[in-house]
């Protein structure tokens, strides 16, 4: 039963990386041994799982069948090694979670320190990115999420708002003239984050949203550090969350603009997978977490 598990869990990473090579890699086992467990879980099911060609690998009907029975006993499995272990008992164990960049550094890892401190029991592997993250595919147990939320699935803990604020520097607005509207800003030269909004128009207002623009993007970047830096130095204006520019503007080295036309305020969640059980190190970073990220924002 070890061995079919150990093999149920190397087709799943091979499917998972897109190749046999790839999964070996990831695997850190020889390619030659992978491509023979497979085979062999192919001979005992009597069945083809997987279609090799030079162009990567594709599932059969009976592999994406089987690939959803193998995730789903994986997971129970794991489930009942952390039960036996007594991670629904007591806090501890590895939680793992995901959150944005910016927002992770500056709000989320204060509380996770303060966490492993009040609980020495429990360790965390926090990985900070700003791509779209699956939770189950890639075996979390908690992520922070800006924005609306796109998935019922999860549950779902608020702790605050954000806003998308636009803003210059003093040295920028001393030789062009102020904005009074929206409308204003095509007049004046962009830096847009392009993974915050698609140039050419932005969005403003709350209750009757209006697209303005063309705007005239001087400077297109994908990173909003890149962006503020740009805005500091002089190019032109920027639209950021308020959360990655508020140390700039508190150093008077940017000005906030158009505030009565901002757009309605983002949430921000802790979201989590519905389970059975929810393990005591989850439950309690939760409760220690929420209220400290959410004062942080205040």
């Amino acid at each position: 039963m070890t061995d079919r598990l150990e093999t149920m869990s190397i087709f799943v990473r091979v499917v998972d990386e897109g190749s046999l090579t790839a999964g070996a890699r990831a695997l850190a086992m020889p390619i030659a041994t992978v491509s023979r467990r497979i085979s062999e879980l192919e001979d005992k099911l009597g069945a083809e799982l997987l279609l090799r060609s030079p162009r990567g690998l594709t599932l059969t009907d009976t592999g994406q069948t089987y690939l959803a029975a193998c995730r789903r006993i994986i997971e129970e499995v794991a489930e009942a090694e952390r039960n036996a272990g007594g991670e629904f008992t007591a806090p501890r164990g590895t939680l793992t979670m995901t959150a944005p960049i910016v927002f992770g550094r500056l709000h989320v890892l204060p509380a996770v320190t303060a966490f492993l401190r009040a609980y020495p029991e429990v360790d965390i592997r926090m990985e900070l990115t700003d791509r779209p993250v699956n939770l189950h595919e890639e075996h979390l147990d908690l992520a922070v999420r800006i924005g609306p939320l796109s998935d019922s699935m999860f549950i779902a803990r608020k702790v605050g708002e954000v806003r998308r604020v636009v803003c210059a520097s003093p040295s920028y607005l001393e030789t062009h003239q102020m904005p009074e509207s929206p409308g204003d800003l095509a007049k004046l030269d962009a830096i847009t984050f392009e993974s915050l909004m698609s140039p050419p128009n932005w969005q403003f207002g709350s209750e009757r949203p209006q697209k303005v623009g063309p705007m005239r993007s001087r400077l297109i970047v994908n990173t909003a550090e890149a962006a503020i830096d740009a805005a500091i130095d002089g190019l032109g204006f920027t639209r950021v969350l308020s959360y990655q520019v508020a140390a700039a503007i508190r150093a008077g080295q940017l000005v906030p603009l158009l505030q009565r036309f901002e757009p309605a305020p983002w949430p921000v969640h802790l979201v989590y997978e519905p389970r059975a059980l929810i393990p005591q190190k989850l439950r309690a970073f939760l409760d220690f977490a929420a209220p400290r990220i959410a004062t942080s924002m205040a």
